[in-house]
């Protein structure tokens, strides 16, 4: 049996983070994993999705150019061969940049194979037994595919295997409009394809404020093609995968299956250490509440699927696991969807605000009519964004708008810095940009709020 101080399962961003800390006060510890190097975020996920969605609003543009006087926009088309190799070379590039970062101890510190769990210290991996003192799980996630959906399985694409099409399938329906699906089948749909969405309810990218939810449910169907009914039978006809309704059969050439990722929990003998999977842990210092020798970081947590929070909770699980264990408190929360306009949540939600009787007022701002999306041609977008009643904090927001990505960095800066509408007010905006909408949503805020109300520039 080879004893070790630590062993880090799983080698995508949790795993990575986790090592860094480790390997800064062990050189005791080892990596296991089996599968395809690389992250989920470079391999088949955030990064090539940013690739072909660029492409397609890129594409998509050839729209607005007439209107802008720029002639000949008609005779632009698309070579789905030619895209999807632009795809998988820049793919190929972030991977390159992640496991070449991994070339310095990879030969002394890895082993590229599965483990099988005996029990809470113990695994094996190629034949060989390992006792480790310290273990961190961070075994990543798998795409989840509803059953109703097996009758058509030989035509079902996971966002596993969706960059590695060499041609787009003409007419395809995405299953979710969560995230993942939003960005991919809009993307789909503006490169020329007949997308079908099918979703169990018109809830966009986790979004809880009803308002904008709404609002984007407007603008997003008079684009997309989107089903609310429940899809009853799934079969295959004539190489094609039909899709049966309540009320119709939809005949594609493809499924692209967006229905959420699960933690990969299955086949490692962890019901010989937990006979109720992985449940309960800290948040604070990523620990299993029932085995403190334990951590879990990433996708594994099954919460907050996004890289950067994989990132961090990799750190915590590392750091405690060779120091004393430490309780951390996490960023606040950022989570981004590359729509076009982008969606976001920061901050406190609106369900977390009303559920958790937190007294707040909304400040809001359209940007339909706002001077720098009239001039860019994307007068698309509402934003709400959330402040303590009797003090004007910021503690959260919802938007759906042009450049959210953007905004909703700046929204997460001032959470974090616990800054109040006033002290917001007070900081520099320039004109004309899209900023000035926030602006305007932070004065309604003011107004609303029962604080004091001052100029928005500081004394000497």
């Amino acid at each position: 049996m080879k004893k070790i101080e630590v062993a880090i399962i799983g080698a995508g961003s949790g795993g990575l983070s986790a090592r860094r800390e480790v390997s800064k006060k062990t050189d005791n510890y080892l990596v296991f994993d089996h599968g395809i190097l690389g992250t989920t975020c470079a391999r088949v996920g955030c990064m090539p999705s940013k690739v072909l969605i660029q492409a397609a609003n890129d594409f998509h543009r050839r729209i607005k150019l007439e209107q802008q006087g720029i002639q000949g926009a008609e005779a632009l088309s698309l070579d789905d061969t030619k895209l999807m190799k632009h795809v998988r070379s820049l793919r190929d590039r972030f991977v390159r940049g992640v496991t070449g970062s991994m070339e310095s101890w990879m030969k002394t510190h890895f082993v590229p194979h599965k483990v099988q769990f005996v029990d809470s210290h113990t695994f094996i991996a190629n034949e060989e037994t390992y006792y480790a003192e310290k273990i961190i799980m961070a075994t990543g996630s798998k795409p989840f595919i509803p059953n109703v959906y097996l009758g058509a399985h030989e035509k079902i694409i996971t966002t596993d295997e969706f960059f590695e099409l060499e041609k787009l399938p003409e007419k395809i329906a995405v299953v979710g409009i969560g995230v993942i699906g939003l960005e991919l089948g809009q993307a789909l749909h503006r490169l020329g394809k007949k997308v079908t969405f099918f979703a169990r309810r018109p809830v966009y990218a986790g979004i809880t404020d009803p308002i904008i939810n709404e609002y984007i449910d407007k603008k997003m169907q008079e684009e997309l093609n989107i089903c609310f009914e429940d899809v009853v039978a799934t079969n295959i006809e004539n190489d094609k995968a039909i899709i049966q309704t309540k009320s119709e059969k939809i005949e594609v050439d493809g499924i692209l299956m967006c229905s959420g990722r699960r933690p990969v929990l299955e086949n490692i003998g962890l019901e010989n250490v937990i006979s109720e999977g992985v449940v309960e842990f800290d948040k604070t210092t990523f620990q299993l509440q029932k085995y403190p020798h334990i951590f879990i970081a990433g996708d594994m947590t099954g919460e907050k699927q996004i890289l950067h929070e994989a990132s961090d909770e990799g750190r915590i699980a590392g750091y405690n696991a060779v120091n004393d264990v430490k309780k951390f408190k996490t960023r606040t929360p950022l989570g981004i969807t590359f729509s076009d306009p982008n969606i976001a949540m920061i901050g406190k939600s609106y369900k977390e605000l009303v559920d958790e009787n937190i007294s707040f007022e909304t400040g809001s701002v359209t940007f339909e009519g706002q001077g720098r999306s009239i001039i860019k041609l994307k007068e698309i977008g509402l934003l709400n964004i959330y402040g303590d009643k009797s003090t004007g904090k910021i503690l959260g927001c919802e938007l759906f708008a042009p450049e959210g990505e953007h905004l909703a960095h700046l929204i997460s800066w001032v959470i974090e810095q616990g800054l109040t509408a006033q002290d917001v007010l007070a900081l520099p905006f320039y004109h004309p940009v899209v900023e000035e909408g926030l602006r305007t949503a932070i004065r309604d805020l003011k107004e609303k709020c029962n604080i004091e109300t001052l100029l928005e520039v500081k004394e000497l």
